[in-house]
């Protein structure tokens, strides 16, 4: 997965139980979807480089990344996961000023180095992607802990909703997802500065570790 970018990046906000309590919001009745774009990818020991701006307030966000296996249009949630191909770690970075004060969230989720993942783990190799504990450390401190378990909606659900809005094209990466513990929502908040180092892991899939740099200029 990482020697080539998806096609597209679908994402799933506010999706697991813990996170949205802790973010004092309501439990969507559907899926709430937006997009990175693809260019945000990075390798699963790549960089993270902060944006070029006064107070970027970049977060972390450990998530299930889901690799379409075939195109995908249409389908129930009991055919879904016949059509994946495999899963990988994902950690959808965010730049917390730039996502509340656009209002909607694409350009926060999207700058350069914003998409790390790592390899891909075949479908066969994960029975259920539903029973996966996660997790996500910054310089060795556990800032998440959490399970599959507490999706809202998932990933059956999630990739049969998607499909009948559009199609799925293999190779596409949809993120399913975090759980409690980012940053923005600690007290006090945190962000990440250069010099962190974040770890990202999902029991069975695997894990990614990338250290923050400054902006380049």
């Amino acid at each position: 997965m990482t020697g080539s970018r998806p096609g597209k990046i679908v994402a799933i906000g506010l999706n697991y139980a813990d996170h949205v309590r802790e973010a004092g919001a309501e439990p969507p009745a559907e899926p709430l979807i937006f997009a990175k774009f693809p260019s945000s990818v990075i390798g699963p020991n790549d960089p993270i480089e902060l944006p070029d701006l006064p107070d970027p307030r970049v977060d972390w966000e450990v998530e299930l990344g889901v690799v379409i296996g075939e195109a995908t249009r249409r389908v129930s949630p009991a055919e879904a996961l016949g059509r994946v191909r495999g899963y990988v770690v994902a950690n959808d970075v965010s730049a917390r000023a730039v996502q509340f004060a656009d209002g909607q969230w694409v350009r926060g989720k999207s700058f350069d180095t914003f998409c790390p993942i790592g390899p891909l783990v075949a479908a066969a190799e994960v029975p259920d992607p539903q029973a996966l504990p996660l997790r996500t450390f910054v310089n060795g401190e556990v800032v998440q802990e959490s399970s599959t378990a507490e999706m809202i909606f998932g990933v059956a659900e999630l990739i049969s909703y998607c499909s009948r809005a559009f199609t799925l094209e293999a190779g596409d990466l949809l993120l399913t997802g975090t759980p409690w513990g980012c940053g923005e929502f600690m007290e006090p908040r945190r962000s990440l500065a250069a010099g962190d180092v974040v770890r990202c892991e999902i029991d069975g899939v695997g894990s990614i570790e990338n250290q923050v740099v400054a902006a380049a200029r």
